[in-house]
């Protein structure tokens, strides 16, 4: 009989919402502290984890040359940020496990992908990715009213067009007006989702209505991270985009720990050390933990 009801326990434990907090911009501060504190005590790991964000941005930025695709190199930059959040999933995993004292390496960071919640972590990340080709779409569709099908015959012209005609002023306008709609979008369902489906087995509805009610119960503290996260990234793809290399990540922290200040710790947690063999580890082993499935 009390293993029955020792289910049923848990099955209502597992299913329960998880709640938000109100919290402060001293919360914030401090979730910043702790994201940048994260870092430096495991910079190895996340600047490997985002080596390839500014790679796959230096790789766009060629495609987009070499086919006559200069009107989409900057939507393309910016559009990194609509996925932002897919790419700092393992840094979520690394201050995790940190967090509660477990060992933090190559492998338990892409252990995320044993995860139970991963359904609805790559139904989000497929939502995200959405979005960002609705971007690409509409900056497109933007650039050809006001300029036509035309492509620009090179790169000085582009930016000679853009800078000095009404034309190009109303490109700038009207393309950033929309992109930031977008990014609202993506920062109000993706604040503290990704981080919730990784600490509780919660469903897809539930982590990004979650993220909504974050948002809508601190409108100020998460004004101010939207608008800590679009500078930061600005700065961090100044120099061609690898200044992300170190921006990512420790906004990928600081997430994790924004994210334990917002929700409520109340709920069932994903357990917190996934399996591992047994048996001595080398110095020299170092590049097979890149591809842990080869062990």
């Amino acid at each position: 009989m009390a293993q029955p009801q020792a289910l049923a326990n848990a099955t209502a434990h597992s299913t329960a919402v998880p709640t938000v907090r109100k919290i402060s911009l001293a919360d914030l501060a401090d979730a910043l502290r702790k994201g940048v504190d994260d870092f430096v005590a495991m910079p190895s790991h996340v600047v490997f984890l985002c080596f390839l964000y500014p790679l796959a941005g230096l790789l766009f930025a060629r495609i987009a040359f070499g086919y006559e695709l200069v009107p989409l190199l900057y939507p393309l930059a910016a559009g990194f940020a609509l996925v932002g959040p897919i790419a700092a999933i393992g840094v979520y995993e690394l201050s995790r496990r940190r967090e509660r004292g477990l060992h933090a390496s190559w492998r338990e960071a892409f252990g995320v992908l044993r995860s139970r919640s991963l359904p609805a972590i790559a139904a989000l990340g497929g939502v995200l990715l959405a979005i960002l080709g609705a971007w690409l779409l509409a900056a497109q569709t933007i650039y050809e009213t006001n300029f036509g099908t035309v492509p620009p015959v090179s790169l000085t012209q582009f930016v000679t067009d853009v800078l000095t005609t009404r034309a190009g002023w109303n490109l700038i306008l009207v393309g950033n007006a929309v992109g930031f709609l977008f990014a609202i979008a993506v920062f109000v369902i993706s604040a503290v989702s990704f981080p919730l489906l990784l600490d509780r087995r919660v469903s897809f509805s539930t982590a990004v209505g979650t993220s909504l009610e974050a948002v809508w119960e601190n409108p100020l503290v998460m004004t101010v991270w939207a608008m800590i996260i679009a500078g930061l990234l600005v700065l961090g793809s100044l120099p061609l985009l690898m200044g992300l290399a170190i921006v990512l990540p420790v906004l990928g922290h600081s997430t994790w720990h924004l994210y334990r200040k917002v929700v409520n710790a109340d709920g069932n947690p994903r357990p917190g050390q996934w399996p591992r063999r047994k048996g001595r580890r080398f110095a020299a082993d170092f590049p097979s933990a890149l591809v842990p499935w080869t062990r």
